[in-house]
């Protein structure tokens, strides 16, 4: 069963996706102003990586990448920032199979399906799951980190829905559209 559902190409986005996400968030973060949060292009990419590859490959990526990140850069794993980057790459991922970017059309229903998802997966992500996980984790105060998560949540949600409808938009673009080749 899980050969089904990892294959070999799929592994292979996650190994890559990881490591561009780690890449990323180290050289293309910008601080907020707000204790550690930044603005993020590593969601863009993520929901790149999850809607071509499907929800494991977005879940493995934003797993992986995500504490590959903070072990690299911060010497230790923030865990609850860590799932929720898993979360959020599983939920954009559910949306592929709809958006089926492989036809070679993001139709503005098409964007519009990406967008609603992508916001209510990283307002649940953001808004609800990283501030309960960090006081139940790291016992730290609520009104710091609901603000963090309203803060990074906003920031994403913005990214993602212009950097990454633009990505997918060029993604779509460089796909075969069907039915588009005439036989002579």
């Amino acid at each position: 069963m899980m050969k089904q559902l990892l294959s070999v190409r799929t592994i292979v986005a996650i190994g890559i996706g990881a490591a561009v996400f780690v890449i990323l968030g180290r050289f293309s973060s910008i601080p907020t102003g707000i204790p550690n949060t930044n603005i993020e292009v590593t969601y863009a990419f993520l929901a790149l990586m999850a809607v071509i590859f499907g929800p494991l490959a977005g879940g493995f990526i934003g797993l992986i990448g995500h504490a590959l990140k903070d072990l690299i850069f911060y010497g230790s794993i923030w865990w609850s920032w860590v799932i929720v980057s898993m979360l959020v790459g599983f939920l954009f991922g559910l949306v592929s199979k709809k958006i089926d970017i492989e036809s070679g059309e993001f139709t503005k229903k098409k964007i519009a399906s990406f967008n609603v998802v992508q916001v209510v997966a990283q307002a649940f992500g953001w808004f609800v799951v990283a501030p309960t996980l960090d006081i139940w984790i790291y016992a730290e105060p609520a009104n710091k980190v609901f603000i963090q998560g309203m803060s990074v949540g906003l920031s994403n949600i913005v990214v993602v829905g212009i950097l990454g409808t633009i990505l997918l938009s060029l993604y779509a673009r460089t796909r075969t559209k069907k039915g588009s080749l005439d036989m002579e």
